[in-house]
């Protein structure tokens, strides 16, 4: 008989659920969520276990890769679609989350996510901190305009240099405005400093990275965008076809039909919104700023006459992805014009 094991995972201690494949609930417990702790239960077990099921998540990638290592059979099982299921119970707790999640992993209702690779994990590590280093400073900044604001100061448009001497002229002959206006211009000062070194950081590891740099051969593609998207897709081969990544960014219409109503709405906005978002900032590069022509610029100006420019620039994204998974999987540079020769990448 087949066993199967649902685990919701928490940061303390995961419920874990085993049930056989008639539905029979084998064995209900809490277990530490540290991976020798899971090996040892499931290894203490009297029956074989088929498969080992847990929500997609930060700690649950980290739990997946050592309990794959100890030779387990397991899966990690998409997000939403577990929110969704799990949603129709009238009582939510955590064994039976863990209870829920084993009958999914039962019946076969979920689809499997991919783990991220070390250095997949290790690439999106820097850009979550650039992005909180980066939205920290703006906080400060936006905090200090308001501030001012309630003394009747304004600030008004200047440029981030610029922005200290600003401030600290509108708050001059004011004591407590002026040692408000330090302080945050200090922290400001720090996060930026910060900022600028992780933006170095990022630079290197584009440069030195085979990947990063084929892909930075495309207009309006620069190291954060090849880095966001190379984390976002990390393994090429898990995709049968190129055009796959532009579901797996978000970048696909929704539709709703049901009888005789069918709507198409906008893009559906799931998966990796990193990669989408860095996909739509240089579709928006290529399109406004970029200097050189490409076969790829050109049929989105056709898009544009025909649907307008915000349309355009989406389905810029949806296809820069696409392209950029062929390049990565062919390593080939890009081609300006379709009629190139493909260059194999040295």
């Amino acid at each position: 008989m087949e066993y199967f094991i649902g685990i919701d995972v928490s940061l303390e201690a995961s419920s874990v659920c085993v049930m056989d494949q008639g539905g029979a609930v084998v064995k209900e417990t809490k277990v530490l969520s540290e991976p020798d702790a899971l090996i040892t239960f499931v290894h203490g077990l009297d029956h074989e276990v088929s498969c080992i099921g847990m929500e997609a998540g930060p700690l649950s990638q980290w739990l997946y890769k050592h309990l794959t290592e100890a030779g387990l059979t397991i899966v990690l099982m998409e997000t939403r679609q577990v929110k969704g299921a799990l949603k129709a119970m009238p009582i939510k707790t955590d064994r039976r989350d863990a209870l829920g999640i084993a009958q999914l992993l039962r019946m076969g209702w979920f689809r499997p996510v991919h783990c991220k690779s070390v250095s997949s994990q290790e690439i999106r590590a820097l850009l979550a901190t650039r992005k909180t280093l980066q939205g920290g400073a703006i906080a400060i900044e936006l905090s200090m305009r308001g501030l001012l604001r309630g003394f009747g100061l304004k600030v008004g448009l200047v440029s981030k240099g610029l922005l200290d001497a600003r401030a600290r002229e509108l708050a001059e002959g004011n004591s407590t405005l002026k040692a408000s206006v330090t302080s945050m211009l200090r922290g400001r000062a720090a996060l930026r400093a910060e900022l600028i070194r992780i933006d170095k950081r990022l630079r290197d590891v584009a440069r030195t990275d085979d990947v990063c740099r084929l892909m930075m051969t495309v207009p309006g593609v620069g190291p954060l965008v090849a880095l966001t998207v190379k984390a976002g897709i990390d393994d090429p081969g898990r995709f049968r076809s190129s055009k796959m990544v532009g579901p797996h960014f978000g970048l696909t219409p929704r539709r709703d039909q049901s009888g005789e109503r069918d709507v198409v709405g906008g893009i559906s906005r799931a998966g990796d919104a990193g990669g989408r978002t860095a996909l739509y900032q240089a579709a928006t590069s290529m399109l406004y700023h970029s200097a050189k022509n490409s076969w790829l610029r050109a049929w989105g100006m056709r898009v544009a006459q025909r649907r307008g420019m915000k349309r355009a620039v989406v389905a810029v994204a949806r296809r820069l992805g696409v392209v950029l998974h062929r390049m990565w999987a062919d390593s080939t540079v890009f081609r300006f014009s379709l009629t190139d020769h493909p260059a194999k990448s040295v």
